[in-house]
């Protein structure tokens, strides 16, 4: 909800804080005083148009700003941060600030949480905000999709168990269709993958590449280019180790081994000496097994190396091959082989898969058109159940020749909200043609047809605010009390503001703000003189609200017959909605 409205240089509205709240809100005064520039400024916050004309002459600019309060999940909450607006949360809720600027030479600025941004955005943040309903707004209902959604909430929660199967398998049933379209409308491409995918698998498959074997090879071809070289490298580390004919200088082997002996025969007098024999015994056992290996070693290159670089290079080349027209690697070779036989396997299968699919999309259709039907009849029901009750509440509302017609017309043609066309129309008078809502009815009558709709949805499909300009126009006496008690069962449900001239409909608010105009006198010359005008606007307690209402009763409000009157107004509509709320 609202919890704050500040209005700065617009109209006549110098600086003006309206402090608001849950429930519902009046806004009164004198005609010319400036009521209507609360409505305006709210209609800038929700992303309107804006109007240099409306800047307060002399100023520079005018600027209306609102603090909201809604829950951290709320959508208008989540669109706010996609647009980046900074949101504090506290206290379990979250805290959006919105604002707008207009220059006086026609510019116009929108921050959303402090931060600059689109006006659009603003708009698609309020439209989930503020409903307002006046001479020069759009209506909350106007689309058919909103009115679909109206009367499929209305319609209640088995409906909507009704409508999400209806909408689950509808999704599941387009899928489908959409594959199908694209086996039979692309076969001609499909086989020619696939004959190509079997090619490349051939190809693969007769080279049958190892994962790891690349590097592996490479190695290895590196090992045998240099075998000379390892060879005799292997064989001068050998006779190093084990010399046969060594010259006079002995091996290694040789060495460690007399050192060992020289040690153990004195072990036995130092301890000391005895572990270091025992360390040099393993050193010549270690000495022995690589001795024995670089023989081996040698050997084997003297048997590899003739032949098997050439099979190591022409492998090589195979698999390089592979690596250029498949994969820059050749673990990725391997792995796009196994991709491309699965989808092999899928393209191979089309015909099985266009019969399942066909069998499929016509089990499917037949029960969508059942949901629908079903839809159709359920719609119809909540239809005629919500176009009486609107009914009744508009013969309330001082229009008692007025009927809503809520129409459901079966299309035959599926769609995702089912087969239905829903058009909500308003006959004003016995004996003239219903008519779409927005034709044919005057300001204040249409805001009173969608007071009485916001009356019956209220419950089960609202919006954080609701703001009624002119809903009591061309009414009075016991319409208008009737007016008021409709607004108050609306602010049972959600925030309401209203801007009216009517004390009968005053009197049910929770609070009360007027706006007071004052005129000032200024010399422009040559003997001119001009009124300034300028509006203030105030919260009132409960004895300046029986004056106010003492003023728009008899225009006197120093009349004790008139505040008795007020006070008496006052106390009935209180009752009244302690009674309608038990």
């Amino acid at each position: 909800m609202i919890e704050e409205l500040r209005i700065r240089d617009l109209g006549v509205i110098t600086d003006a804080s309206l402090p608001l709240g849950p429930g519902l809100s009046v806004v009164t005064g004198e005609t010319g005083a400036g009521k209507t520039m609360v409505v305006t400024a709210l209609g800038l916050l929700l992303g309107g148009r804006s109007d240099a004309g409306a800047v307060r002459t002399g100023a520079k600019s005018a600027v209306a700003e609102a603090t909201v309060r809604l829950e951290p999940d709320h959508p208008a909450v989540v669109r706010a941060q996609e647009a980046g607006a900074d949101v504090e949360e506290h206290d379990g809720g979250a805290e959006l600030l919105l604002a707008r600027t207009v220059g006086a030479d026609g510019r116009s600025r929108a921050h959303l949480g402090g931060r600059s941004a689109p006006v659009g955005a603003l708009a698609e943040v309020g439209g989930h905000l503020v409903v307002i309903h006046g001479q020069s707004e759009q209506l909350r209902l106007k689309s058919p999709a909103a009115q679909r959604h109206a009367l499929d909430t209305f319609a209640g929660e088995e409906f909507a168990r009704l409508r999400r199967d209806y909408g689950d398998l509808y999704a599941s049933w387009t899928d489908a269709r959409r594959e199908l379209d694209e086996l039979t409308s692309s076969s001609r491409e499909r086989i020619r993958e696939a004959e190509s995918l079997e090619a490349a698998l051939a190809e693969i498959a007769e080279v049958d590449p190892q994962p790891g074997e690349d590097e592996a090879l490479k190695s290895e071809a590196a090992r045998l280019a240099h075998a000379e070289a390892l060879r005799m490298a292997a064989q001068q580390a050998h006779e190093a180790l084990v010399a046969e004919d060594f010259g006079e200088a002995a091996d290694a082997t040789t060495l460690v081994d007399g050192a060992r002996r020289t040690l153990e025969h004195v072990a036995e007098h130092d301890v000391a000496l005895g572990a270091s024999a025992e360390r040099l015994a393993e050193v010549g056992y270690i000495l022995a097994d690589v001795a024995q290996e670089l023989a081996g070693y040698a050997a084997s290159l003297d048997t590899e190396a003739a032949g098997r670089l050439a099979e190591v290079e022409e492998r090589r080349a195979a698999l390089g091959g592979l690596t250029r027209k498949y994969a820059p690697t050749l673990d990725e070779v391997i792995a796009w082989a196994d991709e491309s036989q699965r989808r092999l396997l899928e393209l191979q299968d089309d015909d099985g898969r266009i019969e399942s699919l066909s069998e499929q999309i016509g089990r499917d259709e037949a029960r969508l058109h059942e949901l629908s039907a079903e839809m159709t009849e359920r719609r119809r029901e909540a239809a005629a159940e919500l176009a009486e009750r609107v009914s009744d509440e508009l013969t309330a509302l001082a229009m008692p020749d007025a009927m809503l017609r809520v129409e459901v017309e079966e299309t035959g043609h599926l769609g995702p909200d089912g087969a239905d066309t829903v058009a909500i129309l308003l006959q004003p008078h016995a004996g003239a043609a219903a008519r779409p809502l927005g034709k044919g009815a005057s300001g204040g009558e249409l805001s009173r047809v969608m007071l009485a709709i916001e009356v019956v949805l209220a419950a089960v499909d609202p919006v954080p605010t609701f703001v009624f300009d002119e809903v009591d126009s061309g009414v009075g006496g016991r319409a208008a009390v009737e007016i008021g008690r409709r607004l108050a069962m609306l602010a049972r449900h959600v925030q309401v503001l209203v801007v009216t001239h009517l004390p009968q409909v005053a009197a049910f608010a929770d609070r009360h703000i007027t706006v007071i105009k004052t005129s000032v006198a200024s010399s422009r010359g040559a003997g001119r003189v001009d009124g300034v005008t300028s509006s203030d606007v105030r919260l009132l307690d409960d004895d300046e609200r029986v004056v106010e209402l003492a003023r728009m009763l008899a225009g006197q409000e120093d009349s004790a017959s008139a505040r008795a009157h007020a006070l008496e107004l006052l106390e009935d509509a209180q009752s009244a909605r302690a009674g309608a709320a038990r």
